[in-house]
């Protein structure tokens, strides 16, 4: 037997694959002997160190075998392929062969008994009972006159599936993992806001008591994950002033990524947010309102850290004998030391840095969105965050590494749970489209999740500072919809900032990294009810809580992008169209698989617009939309299949 192109295998099993509970796994193969015999294919699986369970494969086209089971609990679970030459299936097909000629089987009918006597030795209880009595009945003299019945009954070969001699199996030379997460790693929507920003009056320092009070505010708007950056002290020594300005004024506050004062390290609260009483009454309130705390871990120092301190051999010296600053050429970051994951004590620097995920976990904090991981060792990610995933299953990592795609990819199959994407770049219908298919639909999927953000505090994309109002909406239906995992970065998404600091920058004016801001989130422009509606869509309808099921569908207008997704059981359709030029009204035909959907080409059919409210009626797979960028950018239709007129369409409205 051979046993090949085993599908999905990460780096020929090197890596896990990822689903979250309650997904199924579906395992495909190539499966094939070395005679005419029939073959049979097992998957097996087993979750952590239990005992294998079975599921029989079946077999497509061109020797390629199919089977799936479903993951139910968080953790990892482990699956192989068996194969083997099915001495009774052959038999079986070789006898109604023979029948079928009229040819004499007594010879036959005693090979069969004795292949089901052997299975019987296999078997147990109720079955075992069963298959003796199909050794009689195939050893009964007048078996020869019901061959035809016995060659239509499909009870003996079901059993002896179950019970088929495995002597000769040949199992696969590999034990594939999977990473099994909870829900929240496929599904997910993010909102990032500055504590210190988070007063209720101008001219205040943000306390983390300030960001339980905005928790309504983040829930109303349907947010599940509120992230925050960094929460520690922040260094004086080449302190950074408004704008990155490299005087800092007396009452600048610094960069949070800064990390690290008299008052302590990674492990240590800024004074002035509060207490880590005030914290965990934090986690607490926001489980409360359905959200989860993420915290933004920067493995980066200021001069004033206690390691500079403490540790200095854990930094590069430069040959004046200062350490070296991070340095991006020609910006340079003197507020920032980088680790020197090269010292001779990197057993203990590694060490450390597990600690500091260890200790926030110990107050309650699940979720991490890891600052820059494409600057550490591969090496250490993967030990560190195999270590904590043995330990603490429910802990989510989201990789911020904007670099080259097999550093992300790598990085993803090192074991971060989510991972920030190019979305925030890919603009027009081809790269959208050219893009989202590769993260969705290629072996990517199998170990890599995207999460969308269209703005942070480091990207104000040329879209947002140029499309107005407009822009902000369609990019935020985008994000929401092609993307079962999202985020942005607010109240300057909702609040619609788009002054760059100078023309061709991608950096805000007036950033938040360097100043506080204080934000009125009662502004009548804001965006906060349409996201609280897109928010409230993704929740309520299954098929927006997965990627794998986008397929994008042609439309004569390449401003206007068409996708749809559908949900597990294939009984939910959404169909999204987004209006990709956010100054002019766009319109064109819309073709859709309507034979994929279920839908009958003669049949009329309701399109739901759950953004916008109107119901359309529709006919046949080409249909006319037009969208106002000014009024509503997108349309996120739900297709109903049943309805049979006019008459039935007027009932619905």
């Amino acid at each position: 037997m051979v046993i090949e192109g085993v599908r999905p295998e990460i780096d020929c099993g090197r890596f896990a694959v990822k689903r979250t509970v309650g997904e199924n796994i579906r395992v495909e193969a190539d499966v094939f002997g070395d005679s005419h015999d029939v073959l049979s294919a097992m998957l097996l699986y087993r979750r952590g160190a239990d005992g294998w369970n079975e599921v029989p494969m079946e077999p497509l086209v061109n020797d390629r075998w199919r089977g799936e089971f479903r993951v139910t609990d968080v953790g990892k679970y482990v699956y192989t392929i068996a194969g083997w030459v099915d001495r009774f299936l052959t038999w079986h097909r070789d006898f109604k062969k023979r029948v079928a000629a009229a040819q004499k089987v007594g010879m036959d009918l005693e090979i069969g008994a004795r292949l089901v006597e052997a299975a019987v030795e296999r078997a147990a209880g109720d079955d075992a009972r069963r298959l003796s009595a199909w050794v009689r009945r195939l050893r009964d003299p007048e078996a020869a006159r019901h061959v035809e019945q016995i060659c239509e009954e499909a009870e003996l070969p079901e059993l002896m599936r179950r019970y088929a001699s495995r002597d000769f199996a040949t199992t696969y030379g590999r034990e594939l993992q999977v990473q099994v997460d909870r829900e929240r790693a496929r599904f997910s929507a993010w909102y990032e806001l500055f504590p210190r920003s988070a007063a209720e009056e101008p001219g205040r320092h943000g306390t983390l008591r300030d960001v339980e009070a905005r928790l309504p505010y983040v829930a109303g708007m349907g947010f599940d994950v509120l992230y925050l950056p960094p929460v520690h002290p922040v260094g004086l020594a080449h302190r950074k002033g408004k704008n990155n300005a490299v005087e800092a004024q007396p009452d600048d506050v610094g960069s949070p990524w800064a990390i690290g004062g008299k008052e302590g390290g990674h492990k240590a609260i800024h004074p002035d947010l509060g207490t880590f009483e005030d914290f965990e009454r934090l986690v607490s309130a926001a489980r409360r309102h359905g959200i989860e705390i993420a915290l933004d871990v920067a493995f980066q120092c200021s001069p004033d850290h206690p390691y500079v301190r403490e540790h200095p051999e854990w930094f590069r010296s430069r040959p004046d004998g200062t350490i070296q600053y991070a340095e991006n050429p020609p910006k340079k970051y003197q507020d920032i030391y980088p680790f020197d994951f090269e010292t001779d004590n990197w057993r203990e620097l590694w060490e450390e840095l597990q600690s500091v995920f260890l200790f926030w976990i110990g107050h309650g904090v699940r979720i991490f969105r890891v600052d820059n991981p494409h600057t550490k060792p591969f090496g250490f990610w993967q030990w560190c965050i195999g270590e904590i995933k043995d330990k603490h299953p429910d802990v989510l990592f989201l990789s911020e590494a904007f670099t080259r795609p097999k550093i992300m990819y790598q990085l993803a199959k090192l074991g971060f749970t989510q991972s920030y994407t190019y979305f925030a770049w890919r603009n027009t219908k081809a790269e959208l489209t050219e893009y989202l298919t590769e993260v969705t639909q290629t072996e990517v999927a199998d170990f890599f999740r995207p999460n969308l953000w269209p703005n942070t505090p480091d990207i104000l994309p040329e879209m947002l500072q140029v499309g107005g109002r407009a822009a902000f909406m369609m990019r935020f239906v985008l994000a929401a919809t092609l993307g079962a995992s999202y985020g942005i970065y607010g109240p300057p998404f909702e609040h619609c900032w788009s002054q760059p600091r100078e023309p061709g920058s991608e950096e805000y004016l007036n950033s938040e990294k360097y100043q506080i801001h204080h934000h009125n989130l009662a502004r009548p422009d804001s965006l906060k009810d349409f996201i609280a509606r897109v928010n409230r869509i993704r929740r309520e309808h299954a098929a927006l809580k997965s990627d794998h099921s986008l397929r994008f569908h042609p439309i004569d207008n390449d401003q206007l992008l068409c996708y749809s997704k559908r949900s597990d059981d294939g009984g939910e359709v959404l169909i999204v169209i987004v209006n990709l030029d956010p100054h002019h009204t766009q319109s064109g035909w819309v073709e859709l698989p309507l034979k994929e959907f279920g839908v009958p080409a003669e049949r009329a059919y309701q399109m739901h617009d759950l953004l916008g409210g109107g119901r359309f009626l529709w006919n046949g797979p080409k249909n006319f939309v037009q969208l106002d960028p000014h009024v509503v950018p997108a349309h996120i239709f739900r297709l109903r299949k049943q309805v049979r007129s006019e008459r039935d369409f007027e009932y619905f409205l």
